[in-house]
């Protein structure tokens, strides 16, 4: 086995989206532009009413995946195609934009804190004009498996080592989504296929990473994109910790980009902004 090292840490960009939303972006900015076939990562967290309750109204989205992890807080989102539902701590919504929807995100409240994490992911070109769908699970019907050593994954997508299987089913179905939770003086060990590219995301706490380097450390708010290799080693010291793993296949294929679509040409960027003009969404 080869055990992954840190290839690069990122701090993020803080800005705003929607109306007026406080967030931090870690993939999508001057830092890291992608990371193939991760688009975008965000990390939303503010007690302040004023940071989050404009939302996300009506914005459209094509020719990719959306993952959105709630922290803590509630989120009630909707779509033109009638469907719905609110997003609750511990939640996740996996959103295939595919062809074209156009959705809105509002808090469902109006105080205390919310804290989540949405991740876009790029979808191949023989499936970007897929039919749009939806995926949600509350926290109980996330599968988690607890290990030895202080470790605890929460498997949203893929299988572990230890084949506990997420539920959601991806169109291409090879991305790999865990919530790592470690407590104090925990290690967690794990296999990451050499083929997969992977980026951890510490959200909480700090945590160690090993390697041929030696020890590396990454602290809460920060994104580790990994290299190469096929096997993952984590500990803490004297802080529980909180994380996401999430690895997938490069699609290696030309990005277009422009706004809320992802395409793989100019041309097909232009396409989607006349189909939504003219109300094809």
């Amino acid at each position: 086995m080869t055990l992954r090292k840190i290839k690069q840490q990122i701090k993020g960009t803080v800005t705003m989206d929607g109306e007026g939303v406080q967030l931090t972006r870690l993939i999508g900015s001057s830092e890291l532009n992608m990371h193939d076939p991760f688009l975008l990562l965000d990390e939303f967290k503010s007690l302040k009413p004023e940071d989050y309750i404009g939302g996300f109204p009506d914005h459209p989205h094509r020719g990719f995946e959306t993952v959105t992890y709630l922290i803590e807080g509630k989120i009630r989102h909707k779509d033109n195609a009638g469907h719905g539902g609110v997003i609750s701590s511990g939640g996740v919504q996996w959103m295939t934009a595919g062809k074209g929807v156009i959705h809105s995100e509002f808090p469902e409240q109006e105080n205390g804190l919310l804290w989540g994490i949405q991740l876009w992911i790029n979808l191949p070109a023989s499936k970007k004009m897929t039919d749009p769908d939806y995926q949600e699970y509350d926290k109980d019907s996330i599968p988690v498996e607890q290990r030895e050593n202080g470790a605890l994954v929460r498997v949203i997508s893929g299988t572990t080592s230890q084949n506990t299987k997420g539920p959601i089913t991806s169109i291409e179905n090879q991305q790999n989504l865990f919530i790592i939770e470690l407590e104090k003086n925990a290690e967690f060990k794990e296999t990451i296929a050499s083929d997969l590219n992977a980026v951890l995301f510490v959200f909480d706490g700090e945590i160690n990473l090993f390697s041929a380097d030696g020890l590396q450390t990454v602290s809460q708010g920060t994104l580790a994109v990994l290299d190469e290799g096929d096997e993952i080693v984590l500990s803490t010291n004297n802080l529980a910790t909180r994380c996401l793993l999430v690895s997938a296949p490069p699609l290696n294929e030309p990005v277009a980009r422009g706004g809320p679509f992802v395409m793989n040409t100019r041309a097909e960027i232009m396409q989607a902004n006349h189909d939504y003009e003219t109300g094809l969404f």
